[in-house]
């Protein structure tokens, strides 16, 4: 199987990108990073397709959302426009693959909910086939609190949609949803198409639950590639078809350029990307 690219998710440098967007793409082609997953790219694709291309960078996936009338984050809200806008802005950057990065919670406690949310990334695809775009969904861990006849809403969710859904698996977040992220990186299949490669100590209760106290990003334990919980090389090793791992922090650690390059360093030096 041919090794995945690196990647790094910019909303890990959210700040520093907004203040500084040339330089914060300077910074990561430095480290020897080819590719970034963009997000918040809607509004200003011909501003972050030029900064890319002065870096030498690209942005095959992007985060943005398609399945909500309003994106949930645990630092606020973002309005979502409607698909054909996300996607006109997503080929201008260069963008393949668009995948949906939230959806909240409540909608994955009931079968009701979690077809709904499989109909409209399917409707979705067609959408994005027209862009010559594929889309995808990016978890956390609300998608495993229900179950299903023995099946998580997770599960359920990847058997509702179209292989040509592209999954893209967050690992510590489904760490944190209580999952053995080894054994469903093998389950995937050749739909998982990318791993966000982000590591820490899992909160003991699943933040997403009902009735759990609202948490921000800031009160999580995320760590460097390698130095937590997850099982991440394992899972490396367990996926069969995977193109991008994807560098991500929701809370970096300490300076965030510092640890993105010891996470891109666990790649590269562990032969896990090319």
């Amino acid at each position: 199987m041919p090794q995945p690219e690196a990647s790094v998710q910019l909303y890990s440098l959210a700040e520093q990108f907004s203040a500084d967007m040339a330089g914060s793409l300077d910074r990561l082609a430095a480290i020897g990073l080819k590719n970034v997953e963009a997000f918040d790219f809607v509004g200003r694709p011909q501003e972050i397709r030029a900064a890319l291309d002065a870096a030498g960078l690209a942005s095959p996936t992007g985060h943005a959302p398609l399945l909500s009338d309003t994106l949930w984050t645990p630092d606020g809200s973002i309005p979502t426009p409607k698909p054909e806008v996300v996607f006109e802005a997503a080929a201008a950057i260069g963008i393949r693959t668009v995948i949906d990065p939230f959806v909240a919670p409540e909608r994955w406690l009931t079968e009701d909910g979690v077809q709904d949310i499989a109909e409209r990334i399917n409707a979705a695809a067609e959408v994005a086939a027209g862009f010559g775009l594929t889309v995808g969904y990016h978890n956390h861990a609300q998608e495993f609190i229900a179950s299903f006849d023995g099946r998580t809403a997770y599960e359920r969710f990847v058997e509702l949609t179209e292989d040509r859904v592209a999954i893209e698996l967050d690992l510590f977040w489904a760490l944190t949803g209580g999952q053995d992220v080894v054994a469903l990186t093998a389950s995937l299949g050749d739909r998982l198409v990318a791993q966000h490669i982000k590591d820490g100590v899992a909160p003991a209760d699943n933040p997403f639950a009902p009735g759990a106290p609202a948490f921000g990003s800031d009160s999580l334990d995320q760590r460097r590639a390698g130095e937590g919980d997850v099982a991440l090389a394992e899972a490396l090793r367990a996926a069969t078809a995977l193109q991008y791992a994807v560098i991500e922090y929701d809370h970096a650690p300490g300076d965030v350029f510092e640890d993105v390059a010891a996470s891109y360093a666990f790649l590269t030096d562990g032969g896990f990307v090319r």
